[in-house]
């Protein structure tokens, strides 16, 4: 309560543009203490982990010319938003990342912290804090590699100013994976009459289907904010095997790696540089 004062005390106008919505938090206040249950209400997560840690893993790796066998994502700073119990944060530590944690609940973060202390690896490479995106963003400018934020724009309150937000703490050139469910017929057919409803696979009221956001929304979002959009992917969960799949077809859940442009002024100033230094020397050599 108190760090909630001090910050509309100090930034009015950014309390104002939070992304997190307190309606959601409620619903997911009740479910905190489950996140470890894989065959309870967030089994379909647990089971995402076997095609989005080495989507995350391999995108990362094929950027990149120098890796530690075993511990491939060593060196890189991850920030994992709306990291919940830590179901994603854990593999990637695993990988050798070093992970930061958030999520706005703080009885989220309770549940991760004591995950994450029956292994005394991971205690060393991540580290969690009960936070939101904009309260983190002044302390952390341009400070991580890459930002995970699986299954999170789709219950934020403000999604522009949480792809901006995640713009100011990525380092240029730094990537975003993001995954999501699409705003079609179809997943409001499956992800909620379905899923909720029918079969249970996500407590009932866990999504809004007015919330959920069409890739062509989210590609528009990221490039006005400096990225560039490098994959999207469809994928596809069977709710008899538990399992997900890739597929071509985004109408339902879909994965993006985006990636932050460069420095640009830094690339540009060098340009110059060297093509004055190019004429330079031509100049000498025909006096030459």
């Amino acid at each position: 309560q108190l760090s909630l004062f001090r910050l509309t005390v100090k930034r009015p106008v950014r309390t104002s543009h939070s992304s997190v919505d307190s309606k959601e938090m409620k619903k997911f206040q009740l479910l905190a203490h489950k996140w470890w249950d894989e065959e309870g209400e967030y089994s379909a997560l647990h089971s995402m982990n076997d095609i989005r840690v080495p989507f995350i893993r391999d995108t990362l790796l094929s950027m990149s010319s120098n890796y530690h066998l075993g511990n491939p994502l060593s060196g890189m700073k991850i920030l994992d938003v709306g990291c919940g119990g830590g179901l994603l944060s854990e593999p990637l530590g695993r990988l050798g990342a070093s992970v930061t944690g958030i999520d706005p609940l703080e009885d989220n973060i309770r549940t991760a912290e004591r995950h994450k202390s029956f292994d005394p690896v991971l205690a060393e490479r991540i580290q969690y804090k009960s936070s939101s995106l904009e309260e983190i963003v002044e302390e952390s400018m341009e400070t991580f590699n890459v930002i995970v934020a699986s299954e999170v724009v789709e219950h934020v309150a403000d999604l522009e100013t949480f792809i901006r937000c995640c713009s100011q703490v990525l380092k240029p050139e730094g990537s975003l994976f993001i995954t999501t469910i699409n705003k079609t017929q179809l997943s409001y057919v499956l992800g909620i009459v379905v899923a909720e409803k029918i079969m249970g696979i996500v407590p009932e009221g866990t999504h809004e289907w007015e919330k959920f956001v069409p890739p062509e929304e989210l590609e528009h979002l990221l490039e006005s904010n400096g990225f560039s959009v490098k994959t999207v992917n469809g994928m596809l969960y069977n709710p008899l095997s538990g399992s997900w799949s890739w597929m071509e077809s985004t109408s339902l859940n879909y994965a993006v790696h985006a990636v932050k442009s460069g420095a640009q002024g830094q690339s540009d100033s060098t340009d110059v540089l060297s093509e004055m230094d190019s004429q330079q020397r031509s100049a000498t050599a025909g006096t030459a």
